[in-house]
């Protein structure tokens, strides 16, 4: 790629993992390098399986074994931390061709960093590398940066009926 754009998927309805999944997908396809990071997150997810499946994909968690209900506590925010500073890394590196940021707006959500040290980081990526940025409550700062920003919005969901995540669709 001459140039990496970054992306922005957010909103409360569902598919923004899902759509940074098939955009995974469709770069290592084609032949691209990904690394897929994912903020918050520390539970078993079937995606985690990729690496087994697709070469060319890495895929990181960098949270606990629970989600954030209230205040983060002190592991929530070293475990972000050291996501934060590994990606830094990933992103000045050019070794990726994409690079996803999963749930990155729920870590911003919970100040868990702040933004302007993801918007420095942005600045300071390989300029070939293609960046994406997920999860609900996406920062008005992160929207102005983007340069392609997609809203997910609930209209309806089974979930609201008492169906539980099921493995391989939403987890």
């Amino acid at each position: 790629m001459e140039k990496g754009y970054v992306q922005v998927y957010t909103g409360n309805g569902k598919g923004k993992t899902t759509a940074a999944l098939g955009l995974s997908l469709r770069a290592v396809c084609a032949g691209k390098k990904v690394y897929f990071a994912q903020f918050v997150k520390g539970m078993r997810y079937s995606e985690l399986d990729a690496e087994k499946y697709l070469p060319g994909i890495t895929i990181k968690q960098y949270g606990r074994n629970c989600f954030i209900y209230n205040e983060p506590t002190a592991e929530d925010i070293e475990a972000a931390e050291n996501g934060l500073e590994e990606c830094e890394k990933v992103l000045a590196s050019g070794d990726y061709d994409l690079v996803v940021l999963d749930e990155i707006n729920i870590a911003l959500y919970y100040k868990l960093f702040p933004v302007e040290r993801v918007l420095t980081m942005l600045d300071r990526r390989h300029e070939k590398t293609e960046v994406v940025l997920t999860g609900r409550y996406a920062p008005q700062e992160l929207i102005d940066r983007a340069d392609l920003v997609t809203e997910m919005r609930e209209i309806k969901h089974y979930y609201n009926k008492g169906v539980p995540a099921r493995e391989g669709i939403e987890k």
